[in-house]
């Protein structure tokens, strides 16, 4: 019997399905067999895709990787659907983005599970682009039928915190908290991490609670990332108390907990308790590694403490551990901080020994420090092997060139070196302008200094206080303390901070020539002003006072700076010197007594300065009577009565 296709009355639709691209998908992206390039929509192939049907099919959940459900090993590694690239190529933050998406997905029939979303949230792609991710992350929430999974919340707050986006992932984390998921330990533990990154302290306790609301035991990995989240939020007291239940539990601290815990306490300033957990590591049997060290380093180099940094340095070189160039940057600045020159260029030759770099910083440490030691010449040496070993020295480097050779004498050279940067466009600072400046000026050619004052403004450079410092100490020192005054006004004209240190050259210029009350007059608007006085400064007051014959006056002063808590540690042993080197041998013995009676220092200490300031002044035979006498710390009877051998003895037998 003869078969014959009969029309239907309404028409059938040809839809094939699969994907942009040589390869067709089934279940869970699979491939079929491969399709020809061209798609006649008129002729019928062999293809089993082709679907003949009143509606449409329903769309079909994609997964992020091919279907191997059938393959017997599953050894290697997955291979990502042929989905994710052509999602990925949509994601390209345009405003018709949303609507691209849609349109695809209607096309090729597909909606994106929760675990696609949460897969292509963890790719790089979008890892630096938080407003990307939130697109499509709200996109995929308005697929029919569909709802985020847990994973989706954690891989975009992994993201967001990553980017330091606050603001983003609090607003996800509301939206996770009305979900009412069930926890469980990776999600708590990623949770922990990224909240903790950002401080959101609130937000980890939550987390937490969640954690022991589903029974969930914390391990090592959420202790650490629940006390990093702690230290970044600066909660150093519970940070301690979380170490103390870990220290006396199951879970014991590794070397990363006390890691987090010594970053806390440096980073609060707490380097006595930072030392403290140190040591605690080699009881508990924790050894440090390199971070331990660098976090150690740091933290002193910050303090001041160089020989802490040093010693930590020792340590890690005894331990075989390896020194990042970071820790010998810190350990040679802060030794020739502290003018250990040769010490710094030692741990320079051991880190060149052990292969690592120098750079311009360290050379131009080593050069300053040798540069303000007095050893000039090796700075040079130094300055010379530098450019040698092809290190270009920058304005810095080239500033500590200058300011060595002014503080030397050698200013010609210096201008050379100025004059050289000026020629090759190096920047020439106010650092080059205030060297040359205080070097004209200590070697009498204020002048030249004025001049190179004045210039600075015509070549862009700010004049800062220590430039006018500088040439105010210049002509006081030269007699000209009128123009120092002039230029005091002008600096204050200008807004330049005028410091402890403007007030003491003028206070001890004007001492110098006699004019006493101007001097006082300098110290109390220092005083009115809050500018704190320094022992240099009350030397220079008290110098000119007691020269004066305001001894009273000076020991006055004095009682008034105790209450602001100046108390300065010499001022007596410098008065006094000054009341002997003047010859007023009277006048500093009457001080002495008036110091020991009003017990503001010991007889003994006193006794010792007199003698120190009489032979320092010549009067060695003065000296050594008051050293072979009962002067200031004996006493004479006077029947049931003694009274202290006063100094003004001293004068009168």
């Amino acid at each position: 019997m003869r078969r014959t296709l009969i029309r239907p009355r309404f028409s059938f639709s040809a839809t094939l399905i699969c994907p942009p691209g040589p390869s067709c998908l089934y279940r869970n992206g699979g491939y079929s067999s491969k399709v020809s390039a061209l798609y006649p929509a008129s002729s019928f192939s062999s293809n089993p895709r082709w679907v003949f049907t009143n509606f449409l099919p329903p769309p079909e959940w994609v997964e992020p990787f091919n279907d191997v459900s059938e393959i017997v090993s599953t050894h290697r590694e997955l291979v990502p659907s042929p989905w994710v690239a052509q999602i990925l190529n949509l994601l390209d933050s345009s405003s018709e983005m949303e609507a691209n998406l849609d349109s695809f997905c209607k096309t090729y029939l597909i909606k994106l599970s929760p675990n696609f979303v949460a897969f292509v949230l963890r790719l790089d792609d979008l890892r630096k682009n938080p407003e990307l991710a939130l697109r499509f992350f709200y996109w995929a929430s308005k697929q029919k039928k569909y709802n985020h999974k847990l994973e989706c919340y954690v891989s975009l707050i992994d993201l967001l915190s990553s980017c330091g986006d606050l603001d983003g992932t609090r607003r996800v984390f509301c939206e996770l908290k009305g979900m009412r998921f069930l926890m469980i330990n990776s999600a708590a533990n990623s949770f922990i991490k990224s909240f903790g990154n950002l401080g959101m302290i609130e937000e980890l306790l939550w987390v937490w609670r969640q954690m022991k609301e589903n029974g969930i035991e914390p391990s090592l990995y959420t202790y650490n990332f629940l006390l990093n989240g702690l230290v970044n939020s600066m909660f150093i007291e519970a940070t301690e108390r979380v170490l103390e239940v870990m220290e006396n539990g199951k879970i014991l601290p590794d070397i990363v907990t006390y890691n987090t815990m010594i970053k806390g306490y440096c980073k609060a300033g707490k380097i006595k308790s930072a030392m403290e957990k140190f040591r605690t590591m080699g009881i508990r049997n924790v050894e440090p590694d390199k971070i331990t060290y660098m976090t150690l380093i740091q933290a002193c180099y910050s303090e001041g403490d160089f020989d802490a940094c040093l010693g930590f340095y020792q340590e890690m070189e005894e331990k075989g551990l390896e020194i990042p160039p970071h820790a010998y940057s810190l350990v040679i600045n802060g030794l020739c901080k502290f003018g250990k020159c040769m010490e710094g260029y030692a741990v320079f030759e051991d880190m060149m020994q052990k292969g690592s770099k120098a750079n311009v910083a360290i050379y131009t440490a080593l050069i300053d420090s040798y540069a303000k030691s007095g050893s000039m010449e090796t700075a040079i040496k130094l300055f010379k092997r530098m450019k040698s070993d092809g290190f270009e020295p920058d304005e810095v480097t080239y500033g500590v060139i200058v300011n060595g050779l002014c503080k030397s004498g050698r200013l010609e050279e210096a201008v050379e070196y100025f004059e050289f940067c000026r020629g090759e466009g190096i920047a020439v600072n106010s650092m080059f302008y205030s060297s040359l400046i205080d070097g004209l000026g200590k070697a009498g050619r204020v002048d030249e200094a004025q001049k190179l004052f004045e210039e600075m403004v015509d070549k862009g450079c700010t004049r800062d206080s220590y430039c006018y410092n500088a040439l105010i100490d210049a002509l006081a020192k030269s007699g000209n303390i009128d123009e120092a005054l002039a230029l005091f006004k002008r600096m204050e004209d200008e807004g330049c901070d005028q410091t402890v240190y403007t007030y003491t050259i003028l206070i001890s210029g004007l001492f110098k020539e006699h004019r006493n009350e101007e001097a006082l007059e300098l110290w109390n608007m220092m005083i009115d002003k809050g500018i704190t006085p320094t022992a240099a400064s009350f030397r220079a007051l008290s110098m000119g006072l007691c020269l004066s014959g305001k001894v009273a006056r000076a020991c006055k002063i004095l009682d008034e700076l105790a209450p602001m808590g100046i108390i300065p540690e010499t001022a007596f042993e410098d008065m006094i010197n000054a009341l002997c080197k003047a010859g007023r041998v009277k006048e500093a013995c009457k001080l002495a007594d008036g110091i020991v009676d009003r017990g503001r220092e010991i007889p003994g200490r006193i006794r010792t300065i007199v003698i120190n300031a009489l032979r320092k002044s010549g009067n060695s035979n003065l000296a050594i009577k008051l050293m072979h006498s009962k002067i200031g710390i004996g006493y004479d009877r006077m029947g049931s009565f003694k009274k202290r051998v006063k100094f003004r003895t001293l004068i009168g037998s």
